[in-house]
């Protein structure tokens, strides 16, 4: 799968949980790959997404980018999604910023079986230093 397929299947998996949304052209995304809208009776939610299709640990920089990215955007919600895995840090860090949320390998995989139906193979081994989140993939 390429990096665009990636981003267009993320995209495609939170549409499916009800969100609005789009992938950006790469050449002016400013490192936004998707943009979603969550329209509730209150208004809408801007949410930025950053997809990695990684094999190695994602680091403390792409959660700094998000948060960048966030406030240039004016978005309200920041969503880091990986292939792969991120450091006990990050979780902790993406908590502290209150308005990210993180979705590694194992939970991604679990939102495209619950929210697309499909069971797919996501063949990344798991480095020493990556971290499970703060709850379980089913959450």
């Amino acid at each position: 799968m390429t990096s665009d397929e990636f981003e267009h299947l993320v995209r495609q998996v939170f549409e499916a949980t009800g969100l609005e949304g789009w992938t950006t052209e790469h050449s002016r995304d400013d490192g936004v790959d998707a943009v979603m809208v969550n329209k509730t009776p209150g208004g809408k939610m801007l949410s930025i997404v950053h997809a990695k299709r990684y094999s190695r640990v994602v680091g403390v920089s792409h959660v700094r980018e998000l948060a960048g990215a966030m406030e240039e955007k004016k978005a309200g919600h920041g969503i880091l999604v990986t292939t792969s895995w991120f450091t006990a840090g990050r979780w902790q860090k993406a908590a502290e910023h209150g308005r990210m949320q993180l979705f590694d390998g194992p939970r991604l995989r679990a939102m495209i079986k619950e929210h697309l139906g499909k069971d797919v193979l996501i063949s990344v081994d798991r480095p020493p230093h990556a971290a499970t989140g703060p709850t379980s993939p089913s959450s």
